[in-house]
Parts: structure tokens; C-alpha cells; sequence
């Protein structure tokens, strides 16, 4: 279900503003309250596929002291690929309580 997921929760997290790589592995985490995590192995390569699909853009950023950082943000085309996602996931997890009866889902 992560892999699945994956491309879900980085839109959700640019929705909010542009952010480098790591921002988004660690507000993922705190947004979840650690019960998911993103290694660097698995998020740069979905980073990148994202940006390739044209969902996400990246520009790399140089500031004084700091090393380069690469910060992406979510195109039109990602918002509305996030939308469809949503709605998605919603079915899935409206489904999933139906049959399980989960309570506070």
C-alpha cells in the first residue's frame, strides 16, 4: 500500500508550498506522527519521476553557507492529479471501513 501512496502524499505535501527533498520525507513523517517514513533510496527516485510527468518542478537553490538543494513544487497538472487521487483513496478507505468496520475511520 506505501508504493501505492507514495506519489499521493508527495503532492499533498507540495500542495502546501515548494520544498526540497528532504522537507518532504520529513513533513510526511510528522504529518503521519512517524508511522510513515521515506528513506532518500526511494523519495529522490519518485521525485524525480514526478518531475518528469510534468506533476511536480524543481529549481535547484544556492544560498550562503548551505550546500545546493533541489526544491520542487506542484505544477497545475499535479494539482489536479492529486485531486483524482484524493477521490480515489477515499472509495478505497470508505470500502476498507465498510468491511471491517474500523471505528474513527
Amino acid at each position: 500500500m506505501k508504493k501505492g501512496s507514495a506519489e499521493l502524499l508527495i503532492l499533498a505535501i507540495l500542495e502546501d508550498g515548494q520544498r526540497h527533498g528532504y522537507e518532504v520525507a520529513r513533513q510526511i513523517e510528522r504529518r503521519s506522527r512517524g508511522a510513515i517514513s521515506f528513506h532518500v533510496a526511494s523519495l529522490y527516485p519518485m521525485l524525480y519521476r514526478l518531475e518528469g510527468r510534468g506533476l511536480i518542478e524543481g529549481r535547484w537553490v544556492e544560498k550562503a553557507g548551505q550546500r545546493r538543494r533541489r526544491y520542487y513544487r506542484l505544477t497545475t497538472d499535479g494539482a489536479g492529479v492529486l485531486a483524482a487521487q484524493r477521490s480515489l483513496w477515499q472509495e478505497f478507505f470508505t470500502g476498507i471501513n465498510r468491511v471491517a468496520r474500523l471505528r474513527n475511520a
